[in-house]
């Protein structure tokens, strides 16, 4: 009896050994077995198994970043047949839609460390220079909170469900070495932190860190952030809140002189 064939895809992945070793800048190509429900991180983890390129070739295990595989870390963004998403939720069975070979590579906003992995430092420095959180040092009782309005929690919860990712920076055309561009995601939290009973005390501080050429008034309205999200976020919308804000805040500065 003949033995039943397997199905297969193949892995078209670009890979750098290093963030200095430019010259180890290659793709390699990797023929796995097809599994159902499979996702990229288990493709990768395939290849982890057996590092055995297509033409035979041993090499090292593709390095990439993960830790949820649920959609909520943010660790996993890579670009997948040249979008990019997290790669915990891009289904095989739904790429192989578009073809037998599968693409996946780095994200070019951010330094690269190896193959598929890249720094996101800058996301989390940007979150630092706007005080993305609620500034109460805690050191005496201070009682129970002001309520939040059904209307502002509404407002707020998609907000908060931001897990810098990065998609939003990789696909905004204004992130760019010609640009120091703080991006989406952080302008959003200072929209989500300015709308926190709280969180409004340091208003004016947050606004001011995006006062600059490098803040708000950067973006480019390309709305590419909306449509790479993969929380559905409104972006745009808390570009215009904050800019609004921005706006706001230089008149009243300017009168109070």
């Amino acid at each position: 009896m003949s033995q039943k064939s397997v199905r297969t895809f193949k892995l078209r992945i670009l890979r750098q050994d290093g963030p200095t070793r430019r010259d180890t800048r290659r793709w390699e190509e990797f023929e796995i077995s097809w599994k159902p429900q499979m996702n990229i991180i288990s493709a990768l983890m395939e290849i982890r198994k057996h590092p055995v390129t297509t033409d035979g070739k041993e090499t090292t295990p593709v390095v990439w970043e993960s830790v949820c595989l649920e959609e909520v870390c943010g660790s996993c963004t890579m670009i997948i047949n040249g979008r990019v998403r997290q790669s915990c939720t891009a289904l095989i069975d739904t790429l192989l839609q578009a073809g037998e070979t599968i693409t996946l590579e780095p994200m070019t906003k951010f330094p690269l460390v190896r193959d598929l992995l890249v720094d996101r430092s800058r996301m989390f420095n940007d979150l630092k220079r706007v005080k993305a959180w609620v500034l109460l040092d805690g050191t005496h009782e201070l009682g129970p909170g002001p309520r939040q309005s059904q209307e502002t929690q509404e407002e707020a919860y998609p907000l908060s469900r931001c897990m810098t990712c990065g998609c939003c920076l990789e696909a905004c055309p204004q992130v760019n070495d010609s640009s120091d561009f703080i991006g989406p995601a952080a302008i959003n939290q200072v929209r989500l932190f300015n709308l926190h009973p709280s969180g409004k005390m340091h208003a004016a501080e947050r606004i001011e860190a995006l006062m600059g050429p490098d803040g708000v008034a950067g973006c480019g309205k390309a709305q590419n952030c909306v449509e790479v999200c993969p929380k559905e976020i409104p972006l745009v919308d808390s570009i215009a809140v904050v800019s609004r804000q921005a706006t706001k805040h230089m008149l009243f500065r300017w009168l109070l002189k």
